[in-house]
């Protein structure tokens, strides 16, 4: 998780619930990633490579988060936006466990209009297809 790295599927996979996963592509793999693309894909993901992990989920390229890594490689080397970007403000922020955070990472000065993407929206994204 910090900084950014490789990590295993097996890694990934065990830090989940109950070892349950899925696995989604490109509606359309077979024609947008081309030897070129998944060499741009590539590219894409070494320039962030040793970059701190974002705690605060801010949208800049200085630090990152997992889905925010994801969605920028995509962007950057094919076009695709996977997953719709959505403002802080549009999540729930509600729980008071959620307050607290927000209270601990931002003070008074939380980013409501700050982008974020997250691993749900990429998930439901008609940009993916499930594979299993």
């Amino acid at each position: 998780m910090q900084p950014v790295s490789e990590t295993s599927l097996a890694a990934w996979v065990a830090r989940g619930k109950n070892g349950q996963f899925v696995v989604k592509r490109l509606r359309d793999a077979e024609t947008v990633l081309t030897p070129a693309a998944l060499q741009r894909l590539q590219a894409a993901g070494e320039q962030y490579r040793g970059r701190n992990y974002d705690l605060y989920f801010g949208w800049s390229d200085e630090r990152m988060y997992c889905s925010e890594l994801l969605w920028k490689m995509y962007h950057q080397a094919t076009g695709r936006e996977i997953g719709k970007l959505q403002a802080l403000r549009e999540f729930d922020l509600g729980h008071p466990a959620v307050q607290a955070k927000l209270q601990e990472r931002y003070g008074k000065r939380i980013p409501l209009d700050e982008k974020v993407i997250s691993p749900v929206r990429m998930l439901e994204s008609p940009e993916l297809v499930t594979v299993r």
